[in-house]
């Protein structure tokens, strides 16, 4: 699985970071970012899936 930000929909409200810092982080302008290549581990999906639901954007996706 993987997890991406389309940056064109994120508004940097930083729920994606507050929740899983381990695998998002933020830029220079305060936007979400992946860290790393995006690939989760069986043991971040719950995180991933969590920020998901919390992004007012819907910004996160998830992919199988």
């Amino acid at each position: 699985m993987k997890v991406r930000i389309d940056a064109d929909l994120c508004q940097g409200q930083g729920r994606c970071f507050s929740i899983a810092p381990n695998i998002f982080g933020f830029d220079d302008l305060g936007n979400g970012v992946v860290l790393g290549d995006g690939d989760l581990a069986d043991e971040t999906i719950e995180s991933a899936r969590l920020a998901q639901s919390n992004c007012p954007e819907h910004a996160i996706f998830i992919e199988e």
